[in-house]
């Protein structure tokens, strides 16, 4: 059986990455990610939830793409989704932020928790360019291959769908957009949603509602940005 199908895909997604699981960069992951379970570190989110950006939005699916970049590093926050929590942790200040740009731009009231799973499954891929991160340690998988990957699935919306909106928020998601086309999709760049850039240009930029309104002029459905 090839490496591919041991990976629980959406059948669009794991068509239009499935050489990628044959590349030596993703041998080199497995390896790295095995050595590190030996090492008895801890790392998130859990196995079942690495893939959970793609499986929550199959790529035919695909609106809009937010990309973050690390999971969180606590225990029982990540489960694939970037900014999202699970149920019944406590907001980031990050995902704070963001919620209080939703209740300016929008009008929608802060919700009483951050998972952001009713956002993915109307097309919203939340992909973080790393999918997974050691135990209190952030950044700690960065640089084993993940990159490689989440350029390439960035590369795969970019190629293969129409009318996406791009929400780059940060620096480092600022330089994806050398993997997208902007003739054919919405770039929208922003400071992060960080405490420590949030107010230098992240809230007031209004991404949420200028989203939409291009969804409409596309003739698709609007998200509904509350969080449900």
């Amino acid at each position: 059986m090839s490496a591919a199908r041991k990976v629980d895909l959406p059948a669009d997604w794991l068509a239009a990455l499935q050489s990628e699981f044959e590349q030596p960069y993703m041998a080199h992951l497995r390896r790295f990610l095995l050595q590190q379970k030996q090492l008895g570190k801890v790392v998130f989110p859990d196995s079942a939830n690495i893939f959970n950006a793609f499986n929550s939005t199959p790529l035919s699916a695909v609106k809009v793409v937010i990309i973050g970049q690390d999971p969180y590093h606590g225990p029982g926050q990540a489960h694939g989704l970037c900014f999202s929590v699970q149920p019944g942790v406590a907001t980031p200040p990050s995902l704070q932020n963001i919620f209080k740009e939703l209740n300016r731009d929008l009008g929608i009231a802060v919700p009483p928790h951050g998972c952001l799973q009713s956002w993915a499954e109307q097309g919203v891929l939340l992909l973080n360019a790393t999918l997974t991160v050691e135990r209190a340690n952030a950044g700690s998988h960065q640089g084993q291959g993940w990159e490689v990957f989440t350029d390439r699935a960035i590369q795969v919306v970019s190629e293969q769908c129409e009318g996406v909106v791009f929400l780059l928020w940060g620096s480092y998601a600022g330089k994806k957009s050398q993997l997208i086309d902007g003739r054919k999709h919405l770039i929208l760049k922003s400071p992060h949603p960080s405490p420590l850039s949030a107010y230098r240009g992240f809230i007031g930029n209004g991404h949420f509602s200028a989203a939409n309104q291009y969804l409409q002029q596309q003739g698709k459905a609007p998200i509904n940005w509350s969080v449900l």
